[in-house]
């Protein structure tokens, strides 16, 4: 998810927005293994019985031996289609697959071999497994996605494939209380079309349905235990929009390498943009220069807290916040065919309860009622409407907008681009390990 900009120009208020290489073994799109034996008849057996008082012999009837099942460790199990095992069945041993593993450069050269670097990262395997399992979630959901979605299907029945896939590759389902804090949707699934860049899901009722010729951002972040995994990318069903991914990939691919350990946030935001905008798209006769959304960032991942306090920026600027060892960020970019900049716009879907919330006299009972709820089933973890209706509240609106005006929860309305200009994007979660960078979420695909 992006995150707003607070730099010298005017910012999107808020922090929720921000306002690659190892194939999953385990990502083909299959049926379950079948487990059950070829059967196997005895050959007939013609020997003659013994004297029974006369010479006749008789033939025995034949015997079949019962039908044995081989153990399920005797196979290894596939993905279904579409994904609904739980990856952890999928890994017996829970030991989940390895990100990309980036070595350190120069001054931190020396992180590589150092013992003492090595012992600090073996003492963080549970934070590592948990992080993996998510992004082992992660790419065998988008990878799904990516192979199943088409023009004409509604963006509700988009969503929803992406969340139940999470939901069920977790272990997470979200309906008992409490579920949804231990695992499952890190943030709601985003589905920006053409100059909305980020921070649309549809809401009930939604009767949007996704066209040949538009531009979907696919935003969308899984967790386990409060690790949160966030990966984004752009769909198109045109050519035509090719150098505009092209240029948002590489920009971002951009931002992954420069990161690391004691990097200054604004060096990996000049090399972002000068990647960037060294494209040029062609749609409908015109040559479009590929912008940078300049009030759009990366960010630092906590636990259970999408955004941190440290946003790392994808234009130039004079941010001299370095980047530390044991952190984890989102390297995020936004190209756009337009102004370059976004501002809110449209119906509200994304909300989230601000950690740092005072506590305040609720004077509406529906909105006591509510974050008792969200405390509950979400914490400080976002959520949008469609969620609060899966769990059965009803006529909710009021409570949540009396949560809002009160600086409870934050409200995060969609952010879009000029009317007319194509937006995209592409994120990936990196861990800095204190002896080597993995990016967590790479995959095959981006």
């Amino acid at each position: 998810m992006a995150a707003t900009s607070g730099a010298a120009e005017q910012s999107i208020n808020g922090p929720y927005l921000e306002v690659s290489s190892l194939p999953s073994p385990h990502d083909e799109q299959h049926g379950l293994q079948d487990l059950s034996d070829d059967d196997n008849d005895d050959n007939d057996n013609n020997a003659a019985p013994g004297d029974l008082g006369n010479n006749a012999s008789t033939k025995k009837k034949k015997k079949r031996k019962p039908k044995k099942k081989k153990s399920a460790g005797g196979g290894t199990p596939k993905q279904s289609n579409p994904p609904r095992v739980p990856v952890s069945s999928l890994f017996l041993n829970n030991q989940y697959p390895v990100g990309e593993e980036v070595e350190y450069r120069i001054e931190n050269s020396f992180r590589t071999t150092s013992e003492e670097k090595r012992h600090l990262d073996r003492m963080n395997n549970d934070f590592l497994n948990e992080y993996r399992h998510g992004a082992e979630v992660h790419r065998q959901v988008r990878q799904w996605a990516q192979k199943n979605i088409k023009p004409g299907q509604s963006l509700t029945e988009i969503a929803e494939g992406i969340e139940d896939g999470v939901r069920a590759l977790t272990g997470h389902q979200g309906l008992e209380e409490g579920d949804n804090i231990k695992g499952g949707m890190g943030f709601p699934t985003g589905l920006s079309l053409n100059h909305c860049a980020a921070h649309y899901t549809p809401n009930a009722g939604n009767k949007v349905v996704l066209q040949k010729k538009d531009v979907m951002k696919v935003d969308f972040g899984v967790h386990l235990n409060g690790r949160i995994v966030d990966s984004a990318f752009t769909m198109t069903f045109d050519p035509v929009y090719d150098n505009l991914l092209s240029a948002v990939k590489d920009a971002t691919n951009t931002g992954v390498r420069e990161a690391g350990i004691d990097v200054r946030m604004s060096d990996i935001g000049a090399a972002i943009q000068e990647a960037m905008e060294s494209y040029e798209v062609a749609i409908g006769g015109q040559s479009l220069p590929v912008k940078c959304i300049r009030n759009l960032n990366g960010h630092n991942i906590i636990q259970y807290s999408i955004h941190g306090s440290k946003s790392v920026p994808i234009v130039r600027g004079g941010d001299q916040t370095k980047m530390e060892e044991g952190e984890t960020f989102a390297i995020e970019t936004f190209g756009s065919t337009g102004k370059g900049y976004v501002r809110d716009d449209m119906e509200t879907s994304h909300y989230a309860k601000k950690a740092d919330a005072a506590n305040v006299p609720l004077r509406v009972s529906s909105a006591r009622t509510l974050l008792n709820s969200i405390n509950k089933n979400f914490g400080t973890l976002p959520f949008c409407r469609r969620y609060l209706d899966r769990l059965g509240h009803e006529k909710y609106l009021l409570g949540l907008n009396n949560l809002v005006s009160s600086g409870i929860v934050e409200a995060y309305p969609p952010l879009c681009d000029a009317k007319g200009s194509y937006t995209a994007q592409f994120e990936h979660t990196i861990l800095l390990r204190p002896n080597v960078k993995e990016v967590i979420s790479r995959g095959d695909d981006y």
